[in-house]
């Protein structure tokens, strides 16, 4: 069973929450035949407990009742040359910006509230050149079932960080990703939207037609969709999609684009495991080989024990873009309830490293760790380094130069939809410990 709360007279739905299937009352539609034959390498190197390496600092608002921050996000948004956070309560209804207004100070500004769940916020220039505009999934607030209550906003920058919010997209499955890309090469931002739905969902493709007016296109319909990805993944100059589709299905598409408005659709990935808990995908050139990798987690709780908790399945992969089209899978490392991985070079040796969370994790046990940096040593060998082992239920994390020195640091949100309900953050900055 994916990840459902109960809020009374209302239930809402964690980005990954995604996560909102019950696998055991749904009949399995997989083709095996579809289903690369690729082996899963699993890591042999030894945990580094490194927790002194970064050093947390609480931004924003204080802890209040259970934080359900589904997404978090840097960009410096008013090109202040301060980087800054955008991030998603879902609970609340809430898109925030954390605004630096100085080194290692900063100011949470509500951009928009009354959203129905917002889970997932990306910027892009959709109005003007140069203004940062969010697109922001939606999921809404009801119990996961087939009721067409996704949507989605797009919060237009008037240039001042005044944002205007315009429905897009309404009463469809429900949204978890929407991300901007010119797919049909006229110059003009289009959008590629993941609809989790239910049983019912669907990918679809909304080629822009006037200044917010979009004509919509299916390319999947399936269920399940948590994430989508947009790069020339295919080195023929066009932008192409990856996206992972969980439910039974535990899949990993590749749509490229064929020019004209089509799309060959191809699986690059799958499991047989039927739970394997797919929990997210991001972008990530690992090997730095210039050609865009996908750095993917599984580490949903629910399923198929209705009780959340690590798997002993549960890591962190890389596929590897090979070229033309074709990706060779790799096994980072074993972790359980992973979620949320994103690259990046840590350490700052040249080499990009992959950070992953814990979201799921037998928290009443001493070693249960929340976060782990593997540490790639240039030959893509990783070494899991243990971050933290607390807060705990942390489910989304950005990378930035914050303090502008060219260091990378991390952000970090939790999302607590189930007990325990100790050890607790909302948004968090990691930083490396300033020298005396």
């Amino acid at each position: 069973m994916k990840r459902v709360f109960n809020l009374g007279r209302k239930s809402v739905l964690s980005l990954s929450l995604v996560l909102c299937g019950i696998g055991a009352l749904l009949v399995s539609c997989r083709r095996p035949d579809y289903i690369p034959a690729v082996p899963e390498i699993k890591a042999k190197l030894a945990p580094v407990v490194d927790t002194g390496y970064l050093t947390p600092m609480p931004i924003g608002n204080p802890v209040s009742g259970h934080p359900w921050i589904a997404h978090v996000n840097a960009v410096d948004l008013d090109h202040d040359g301060l980087m800054d956070v955008i991030a998603c309560e879902a609970q609340e209804g809430k898109v925030l910006w954390l605004r630096q207004v100085s080194r290692g100070k900063f100011e949470e500004i509500v951009l928009a509230d009354h959203l129905p769940a917002p889970v997932h916020a990306e910027v892009a220039e959709m109005s003007v050149p140069g203004r940062y505009d969010i697109l922001v999934s939606c999921m809404s607030v009801v119990f996961p079932d087939n009721d067409k209550i996704g949507s989605i906003v797009i919060l237009e920058n008037d240039g001042k960080q005044h944002f205007t919010p315009h429905v897009i997209l309404e009463n469809v499955a429900r949204v978890t990703d929407v991300r901007a890309g010119d797919f049909s090469g006229d110059g003009r931002l289009d959008l590629i939207v993941a609809q989790y739905g239910y049983d019912q969902g669907e990918i679809r493709l909304m080629e822009r037609v006037g200044r917010w007016e979009f004509k919509s296109k299916i390319l999947l319909d399936l269920p399940g969709t948590i994430n989508v990805l947009v790069a020339d993944f295919c080195g023929h100059g066009r932008q192409d999609i990856v996206a992972l589709v969980s439910q039974q299905y535990e899949e990993i598409f590749l749509f490229e684009n064929k020019g004209g408005g089509k799309f060959e659709k191809r699986i690059l990935w799958g499991s047989t495991n039927e739970d394997y808990a797919s929990s997210n995908i991001s972008l990530c050139d690992l090997n730095k080989d210039g050609r865009p990798d996908v750095l993917y987690t599984n580490g949903d709780g629910f399923g198929p024990s209705p009780v959340p908790g690590p798997r002993p399945w549960h890591g962190v992969q890389w596929l590897e873009n090979a070229g033309g089209g074709k990706f060779k899978f790799h096994r980072i490392g074993d972790q359980a309830g992973a979620y949320g991985p994103i690259g990046v070079d840590l350490d700052g040796d040249g080499n990009m490293d992959v950070v992953a969370l814990s979201a799921f994790n037998s928290w009443e046990k001493p070693g249960a760790v929340s976060m782990v940096w593997y540490k790639n040593d240039g030959k893509m060998n990783f070494t899991p380094h243990i971050l933290a082992y607390e807060p705990i239920q942390l489910l989304t994390v950005t990378a930035g130069d914050f303090d502008g020195n060219g260091q990378q640091a991390l952000v970090t949100g939790a999302f607590f939809g189930t007990p325990p309900y100790d050890r607790m953050s909302r948004i968090t900055l990691w930083r490396r410990p300033k020298n005396p």
